[in-house]
C-alpha cells in the first residue's frame, strides 16, 4: 500500500463503489478492495517479518466458509505469513469466546474472526485488541466494539445490496397480493439483519401488495419443521425468501418432501444452491457474495494492519445477481474454479 489510507468517511465519491448499497455495522461508509494494494517493498518486509495468524470462523461447514478460508490462506501464503490455527466455533459464542481467550494466551500477531453474535461475544474481542494483537473482522462487529480503536477493520459483503436481489428475482414470481415467507436467522447478527432490512424494503417500496410472513430459526435443524409448519398455516403462500443457502437447502428439501412448487431465492451460491437454480423448479435466483475474493481482500488487509498501514474501517464487495441463465458463468467466477459437472448438467438441461 503506497500511501496509508485514512478512513472513507469524507473520502472522494469516485472512490467509493458504485455498486455498494450499504453502510457498514456503525455507519461507515463503504472503501474498495481496491485501496489494499500492498507494493513489492511491504510485501518483502511482511515475508521477512515472519508473521503469524489465527483465524476463527463461525463455521467451515459451508461453501462460503471453505472459499473464504482458501482465500485467506493462500494470500497469507504470498506474504510468508503462518496460520496456527483455524477454530470452527459451530455458531457457538461461548464456543468462540474460549476460543479467543485461548489464542490471547498463544499470542499470534493478528486473530481474523468471524464475531457470532453480538452483545455475547464482544467482550473476548475487545480482549484480543487490548492484549496488543491486532484484530481484524470479516462480517459482524458486535455494536459495543470501534474501528481503529478495538479492531483494525472489518470486511464483508455488501449484505443490504443482496438482500435488494433477493426481493428483486422473487417479486416477478408472486401474484398480486400473495404472500410471501421471509425465513429469518433468530439472533443479533449484523449481515443477515441487513438482507432482511433489504428485501423488506424493496418489497415496501416496489410491491407494498405483497404480505410478509416471518419464520425466525435459531438452530439450523429447526428450519424445515417450521417452514413445514408455515406451509401448514399459510396453504396460499406464494413464495419464500431465505436469509442464506444453508437453510435455503432445508427448505428444498421441505419443499420436495411434500410435494409443492414455490419459488425461492436466498443468498450465497453454494454447489447445492447453484444446482437447484439452474434445475429452474423452485430456486429463481440468488444474492451471491464473493467468498473467496472477500477471503482475498481479508488477507491482505492484516497484512497491511500488521505492517503499521491504516486500513478503511468497512471494506465491501458487491453484490451478484444470479440467474438460471447466468449460473455457470457467475458460479466459475465466484468460485475461481470450472462449474461441476452436476451443474453444467442441470444448466444445459
Amino acid at each position: 500500500m503506497s500511501e496509508r489510507a485514512s478512513g472513507v468517511s469524507g473520502a472522494p465519491e469516485a472512490d467509493r463503489p458504485a455498486a455498494i448499497l450499504g453502510l457498514g455495522p456503525h455507519g461507515e461508509r463503504p472503501a474498495s478492495p481496491d485501496r489494499l494494494r500492498l507494493g513489492e517493498a511491504e510485501a518483502a518486509t511482511a515475508r521477512a517479518a515472519g508473521f503469524t495468524v489465527a483465524v476463527v470462523l463461525h463455521t467451515r461447514q459451508s461453501d462460503w466458509a471453505r472459499q473464504h478460508l482458501a482465500g485467506i490462506v493462500a494470500t497469507l501464503g504470498r506474504f510468508a505469513v503462518t496460520v496456527l490455527e483455524v477454530v470452527d466455533c459451530a455458531f457457538d459464542a461461548g464456543a468462540q469466546v474460549r476460543a479467543l481467550e485461548r489464542l490471547v494466551r498463544r499470542r499470534p500477531d493478528a486473530i481474523i474472526s468471524l464475531p457470532v453474535s453480538n452483545s455475547g461475544v464482544a467482550e473476548a474481542h475487545r480482549q484480543v485488541s487490548a492484549a496488543g494483537i491486532h484484530l481484524i473482522l470479516i462480517d459482524n462487529s458486535p455494536s459495543a466494539l470501534r474501528a481503529g480503536t478495538d479492531y483494525a477493520c472489518l470486511v464483508s459483503a455488501d449484505n443490504f445490496g443482496l438482500g435488494q436481489i433477493g426481493a428483486r428475482l422473487l417479486a416477478p414470481c408472486v401474484p398480486h397480493e400473495g404472500m410471501v415467507g421471509v425465513v429469518s436467522y433468530n439472533l443479533d447478527f449484523f449481515v443477515a439483519a441487513q438482507r432482511e432490512i433489504a428485501f423488506r424494503k424493496w418489497m415496501a417500496d416496489q410491491r407494498p401488495d405483497i404480505r410478509l410472513h416471518t419464520v425466525k430459526f435459531r438452530e439450523m435443524e429447526q428450519v424445515g419443521p417450521m417452514v413445514g409448519c408455515c406451509l401448514d398455516d399459510h396453504p396460499g403462500l406464494a413464495g419464500l425468501f431465505v436469509i442464506w443457502d444453508t437453510p435455503a437447502i432445508a427448505v428444498l428439501a421441505e419443499l420436495r418432501a411434500r410435494g409443492r412448487s414455490l419459488p425461492v431465492t436466498t443468498i450465497d451460491l453454494g454447489t447445492e444452491i447453484a444446482v437447484a437454480l439452474a434445475q429452474g423448479d423452485l430456486v429463481r435466483g440468488v444474492g451471491a457474495q464473493q467468498p473467496y475474493d472477500q477471503g482475498v481482500t481479508v488477507a491482505t488487509a492484516t497484512v497491511a494492519t500488521l505492517l503499521g498501514l491504516e486500513v478503511p474501517a468497512w471494506i465491501a464487495l458487491p453484490a451478484l445477481e444470479v440467474t438460471r441463465e447466468r449460473v455457470v458463468s457467475v458460479y466459475q467466477s465466484v468460485w475461481h474454479a470450472p462449474a461441476p459437472e452436476t451443474l453444467i448438467r442441470a444448466a444445459l438441461g
